[in-house]
């Protein structure tokens, strides 16, 4: 079977988290055929690889938005029927549009997406929005924030599309989106798994983002919203790795019966034989993470500078990769304001080698999925101390039938007197953090393995077109 994955800001230009599972995903499943169609921000980015590509993946499709920002104009002589233009109307003002006949548009016929961006109609359609939702607001701000937001998505669905059994998106949003295109031009069915939830992810960082004017950031979540439930709508299945996620996804919009959670896995007998670390009068601590605002490095900079003031022999070590060079450079220079010279950037490493000098770890991130990082810690029996975020919580008290007991600590996001209190106790009982270790250690054991994740993929594959054979029948 040939399985075209759909990626969007991550493999194979990123790692660590949703690359490295997909990486070895790919690796697990030699059987198939892979085509990975990667969403890029950035053309500068192309073929720039951070993985060796496994020896089942026949291609690898590129595709980056910013390159819709180099289109140019050209005369059309083209007319939009009613429909079209109803379609339009619906897609800019974020109602759920017809995706059928935005395809037939903009994929079968190309239609220039410049073309109806500077088009008469384009110019009503926003000059009655903006006078129905914003009157107070300039015109020239508006008119270029939504031309901006619309252009990538009318771009990438001009797209060659790569031909394959099954179209699996690691993502709505507009990973979805081609998904489903993939889906409408080859027949086929698509299946989506949300490591996160997408549209929330990108709520919280449209919330805070300092790019998007404050009067915009309502539409740009519902264009995110959007997105999301085009990519829902006509999945043959949807996955997530937590019930909590399924949850929000079926209050979302989704169809319960297409909602599956699959938890994540990870190669258990990697970490099994790394060893305790022998005593060195220091109690070190591993933060495995990229820096970017979504694992809110800075708060645990200053959770771990009033740690300094109890547990004097601390060390933090943040090891991971600058997923975000200017928030990167913000932590450094605050590791400096704060004097907390035993804080460590180590940039990549090797985590099997460095899971040695820790004694635990801490992820202290304002939204997770089902972290690998956390799983990883406690195959090599190191607790962690993490936010309540995403499956977090469930990782360390335990899911549905887990009786095994804690596996290090729970503290609320962007909360750095709770944070610093559970690095403290993390420290400083040394009994309860061994036993904390342990426990951790066969939870991964009894539930998080690599091949059950792979097994149960592997069964939603079978269902998907089992029910997909079925809905094309009827």
């Amino acid at each position: 079977m040939r399985i075209c994955v759909v990626l969007e800001g991550c493999y194979p230009y990123v790692t660590g988290g949703v690359s490295t599972w997909i990486h070895q995903y790919m690796k697990a499943m030699p059987e198939h055929e892979f085509v990975v169609w990667a969403i890029g921000a950035n053309a500068k980015d192309k073929g720039k690889f951070k993985y060796e590509i496994p020896p089942n993946v026949v291609e690898v499709r590129e595709i980056f938005l910013d390159d819709a920002f180099s289109l140019r104009f050209r005369k059309e002589k083209y007319r939009f029927n009613e429909e079209e233009i109803r379609t339009l109307r619906d897609f800019i003002n974020c109602q759920r549009p017809d995706w059928n006949i935005m395809f037939q548009m903009y994929h079968d016929r190309k239609i220039s997406p410049v073309t109806f961006l500077m088009s008469e109609d384009f110019l009503q359609i926003i000059m009655d929005l903006c006078r129905e939702e914003y009157p107070y607001t300039s015109f020239s701000d508006f008119f270029h924030t939504v031309r901006s937001m619309f252009l990538p998505v009318l771009y990438l669905l001009q797209t060659d599309v790569p031909k394959a059994d099954l179209y699996h998106s690691i993502a709505t949003g507009y990973a979805g989106i081609l998904a489903r295109l993939g889906g409408y031009v080859y027949h086929a069915p698509y299946e989506i798994t949300e490591h996160g939830i997408y549209t929330r992810e990108r709520e919280e960082e449209i919330i805070r983002a300092k790019w998007v004017q404050p009067n915009f950031k309502k539409l740009w979540v519902r264009f995110f919203y959007m997105l999301s439930g085009a990519a829902y709508d006509k999945a043959t299945m949807i996955t997530s790795l937590f019930p909590r996620a399924r949850n929000i996804q079926v209050e979302m919009g989704c169809d319960r019966e297409k909602c599956r959670w699959i938890s994540n896995g990870i190669h258990y007998e990697r970490f099994i034989n790394i060893p305790l670390k022998k005593e060195n009068g220091y109690v070190d601590i591993g933060a495995i993470l990229r820096i970017s605002p979504i694992k809110d490095v800075k708060t645990l900079l200053y959770a771990f500078a009033e740690l300094k003031d109890r547990v004097p022999a601390a060390r933090l070590y943040v090891a991971g990769p600058e997923d975000d060079k200017e928030y990167a450079q913000e932590c450094y220079a605050l590791r400096e304001q704060l004097g907390t010279e035993d804080v460590y950037f180590t940039g990549t490493v090797n985590v099997l080698e460095y899971m040695e000098k820790f004694d635990f770890t801490v992820l202290s991130s304002i939204s997770e999925g089902q972290p690998l990082a956390v799983l990883e810690s406690f195959a090599a029996a190191r607790p962690c101390v993490v936010t309540d975020v995403g499956c977090c919580r469930e990782l360390i008290d335990g899911m549905e039938g887990d009786t095994l007991g804690p596996a290090g600590y729970c503290v609320p996001p962007m909360h750095r007197e709770a944070l610093c209190a559970a690095l403290e106790r993390m420290c400083t009982h040394h009994e309860e953090r061994y036993q904390m270790g342990q426990t951790a250690r066969k939870r991964v054991e009894q539930f998080f393995r690599h091949e059950d994740m792979i097994h149960n993929y592997q069964e939603v594959y079978d269902e998907v077109f089992r029910r997909w054979r079925e809905l094309d029948s009827a």
